[in-house]
């Protein structure tokens, strides 16, 4: 039984509202585009559709075709992207984000044909360890530079829907990290209307101490650190509804072994992440097996995967049904010429796609903008996003005899139009069986009496 789990919260979103529609939460983490057909395999499996996928982009690799490649796998596997941008690491510290590359990376952002409608962004990573922020623990820089890139995103589309980065909340206030609860209160403190740039919250929620605590336990520091955090955010004046990302979380395989980690993991989504304010969990990582990561992979060196991996696949989950932009436009199209009186005709539409689905004849119709004209039937390879599709349409006029002249577009599966209409044209005309049968034997006798044929 798929259970759907609707929210009472009144929340307020950059697009649209991940929990107006089906919402698969499962997703999982990776470093390299190479994995996505495992991340498929795993978060859609068991009835699932549409899981969530996690991954880096780096300033040094603002490569367009890459990941607009990287983006149009993801739309025909049904993954959803969650970027994380980063910076650049100078050997284990990541240098502090620059004020001028905001408007590069809004550029970058805002050139891709984005998954879904949704454009999910999280900026950077727990800048409360200082190696992740130049070296420095800055809160009150994050959170300026946090609003300002915010504000940027918001300004070239309403579809980005940002979050802040995830932050540690097991660490401890020392030389090189500080508390969570210290650092949000000073970024509040520093900006504190910085909630009406975000869109919703990301979350860290590891099992610690060291990545071995119990899928029991609750609280901060726990599997479900991100009830914490948003009770946290209340107490210092945070009334807006934050729906969760929990963009990194998992065991060690080192620590606990590796069979009872699959259990584990099905007692979180079963009891601590079915909680509706959590879109996605996205466990780190899919495939790492060496240091320093190799205690959170879910592949080992060998190719194979640990249990959990089969486990999670095994589970039950939702068919997501992510909002995406449909949309074309008809370049041109044609019809039969002559059309015999009562009979069908022939027909076929040169259009491009401009939105982001994967168009087929189960979500694409061929419609006309009058009544009198009846579609048939229609045939036309799978388009994607920016190519153009020739369709081949057969249909039937009641119209007597005589020229006419229509027109016609595409829509979408629930009817709404999402091309420009395209004039077809051509005459009806009202020919009996002798007629024609004449008409094709003159032809006939010509070609040959012209060019000494013989049949």
């Amino acid at each position: 039984m798929i259970l759907i789990f609707f929210s009472t919260y009144s929340y307020t979103f950059a697009a649209s509202s991940p929990f107006s529609v089906k919402n698969n939460r499962f997703g999982i983490h990776i470093t390299n585009e190479k994995d996505l057909p495992d991340a498929a395999v795993l978060v859609n499996s068991s009835g699932g559709d549409w899981g969530y996928v996690t991954f880096v982009i780096t300033e040094a690799d603002r490569n367009h075709d890459r990941w607009q490649s990287v983006f149009d796998q993801m739309r025909r596997l049904h993954l959803i992207p969650i970027v994380r941008i980063a910076t650049k690491a100078n050997e284990e510290i990541w240098e502090v984000a620059n004020e001028a590359e905001i408007n590069n990376w809004v550029a970058f952002l805002n050139s891709l044909n984005w998954v879904v409608q949704n454009r999910y962004v999280t900026l950077y990573n727990e800048p409360n360890h200082a190696k992740e922020w130049g070296g420095k623990i800055d809160p009150e820089g994050y959170a300026n530079y946090l609003n300002n890139f915010a504000n940027e995103l918001h300004s070239a589309s309403p579809d980005f829907f940002v979050l802040p980065a995830g932050l540690d909340a097991s660490a401890k206030n020392t030389t090189s990290t500080m508390d969570e609860s210290t650092f949000l209160k000073r970024m509040l403190v520093a900006v504190p209307n910085l909630f009406d740039s975000l869109d919703g919250w990301v979350s860290h929620s590891y099992p610690n101490p060291g990545f071995s605590g119990s899928e029991t336990d609750t609280g901060r520091g726990t599997i479900g650190s991100f009830d914490w955090e948003l009770n946290y955010l209340k107490s210092l004046g945070v009334t807006k509804e934050l729906p969760v990302f929990i963009t990194e979380t998992g065991w060690s395989n080192k620590e606990v072994d590796p069979n009872k980690i699959s259990d584990m993991y099905g007692y979180a989504f079963r009891k601590i992440w079915n909680d509706n304010r959590v879109v996605a969990v996205t466990p780190f990582i899919l495939n790492y097996p060496q240091e320093p990561f190799t205690e959170f992979s879910w592949k080992k060196a060998d190719n194979s995967f640990y249990p959990y991996y089969s486990s999670i696949q095994a589970v039950s989950k939702i068919s997501g049904e992510p909002v995406q932009i449909v949309s074309g436009q008809i370049i041109g199209a044609v019809a039969q010429p002559v059309i015999l009186f009562r009979g069908d005709f022939l027909g076929a539409i040169l259009a491009r796609n401009t939105g982001q689905s994967i168009w087929n004849t189960k979500n694409i119709l061929v419609t006309a903008d009058t009544r009198d004209v009846l579609i048939k039937s229609y045939s036309f390879p799978n388009t994607e996003p920016t190519r153009l599709g020739l369709i081949f349409f057969k249909a039937s006029l009641s119209e007597t005899e005589g020229f006419f002249n229509k027109s016609i577009f595409l829509s979408d599966k629930n009817g709404k139009r999402i091309t420009n209409s395209f004039p077809i044209e051509g005459v009806i005309a009202k020919i009996d069986k002798m007629q024609v049968i004449t008409f094709f034997g003159r032809i006939g006798s010509y070609l040959q009496s012209s060019l000494n044929l013989k049949f």
